[in-house]
């Protein structure tokens, strides 16, 4: 599937097959799956866009007669703190993974988690790598720990919902649509709010007095908020910013309550390992919302145009 001009449809087309560098393979692809940064690429609203191209950063299947799921993270640098100048995500301005055949670097492809099908490996990768660096390595998440997760409903706080109760922590989350967080309470969440009800945070305050994490990736003027649900000594870690700019923080909130405010952004290869070692470990397995044949991807956009998704929206390519 091409992205030929920002704003159109994506287009079905036939271009040459791949051919694997010196430090690459190519991967015969079962599953791909998609991601926000798909549909900002197509509306024109995100970096490094080259056309024509192949969007798509998670995919999972076949290289070297081994089943994989692949790292979307292409050269992250040196330092585990941080991502170098040469970081940039599979599917633009790389071809990506809604194709039958992608390349990779070798040390991007790994061993997929058997206890997973091809739709389930390829729904893993960035959200996962994702979740786990914001969770563990900037959020310093604990066991017993409450953790405040906004934006049920994508695949991304979803998953990070599955690995705060995997890890121990008592999880509490947010969404605009009713039916997502009954949805979320029956796999686990201990408490709910509506973001679009005005007393929504102080409900929060009501049932749970605070928490010792908050993961974030809508910002915007809802943000202001959360700090004053943070207990002394919390975290809040912002992995996207789908609202806007942040307004309105009170830097007295920040320093009384001796709070933390991080970024994070993928992770490292480093990262990534840890991350499917924790799958296999709690035999975790992402939520699927839909799954789509390749020459229906943009149907597939609709959902995440609308947010309309409960979990993952997944493209099958290969039988």
């Amino acid at each position: 599937m091409r992205l030929t001009e920002i704003g159109a449809p994506l287009t079905l087309a036939q271009i040459p097959f791949p051919v694997a560098e010196v430090g690459k393979t190519i991967v015969m692809l079962k599953c791909a799956a998609l991601n926000r940064r798909d549909y900002w690429m197509q509306q024109g609203l995100y970096p490094g866009i080259a056309l024509p191209g192949t969007p798509g950063s998670d995919g999972a299947g076949i290289a070297g007669g081994r089943e994989v799921v692949i790292n979307p993270g292409l050269s992250w640098g040196n330092s585990e703190r941080f991502q170098g100048a040469e970081f940039t995500i599979l599917g633009m301005p790389v071809d990506g993974t809604l194709a039958e055949q992608v390349v990779v670097p070798i040390q991007n492809v790994f061993e997929k988690p058997s206890h997973l099908s091809f739709e389930e490996a390829a729904a893993l990768p960035l959200a996962g790598v994702t979740i786990y660096r914001a969770l563990f390595i900037q959020g310093e998440a604990q066991p017993g720990e409450s953790i405040l997760i906004t934006g049920i409903g994508g695949g991304v706080a979803l998953m990070a919902m599955q690995f705060a109760l995997a890890h121990g922590m008592k999880v509490c989350v947010t969404s605009g649509d009713d039916n997502k967080l009954t949805r979320a309470q029956s796999i686990g969440a201990a408490g709910m709010a509506n973001y679009h009800d005005p007393d929504w945070a102080k409900s929060l305050t009501t049932q749970f007095g605070g928490f010792d994490l908050i993961l974030d990736s809508a910002g915007g003027e809802g943000f202001s908020q959360l700090q004053r649900l943070v207990k002394p000594g919390g975290r809040i870690i912002v992995y996207g910013g789908t609202q806007g700019k942040i307004q309105n923080l009170s830097p007295q909130i920040l320093y009384w309550r001796q709070m933390t405010i991080r970024g994070s952004t993928m992770g490292s290869r480093k990262d990534f390992i840890e991350m499917l070692a924790f799958v296999n470990t709690h035999r975790l397995r992402p939520v699927i919302d839909s799954v789509f044949a390749l020459e229906d991807t943009n149907a597939a956009l609709e959902k995440l145009r609308d947010s309309s998704q409960f979990g993952k929206v997944v493209i099958k390519i290969a039988s």
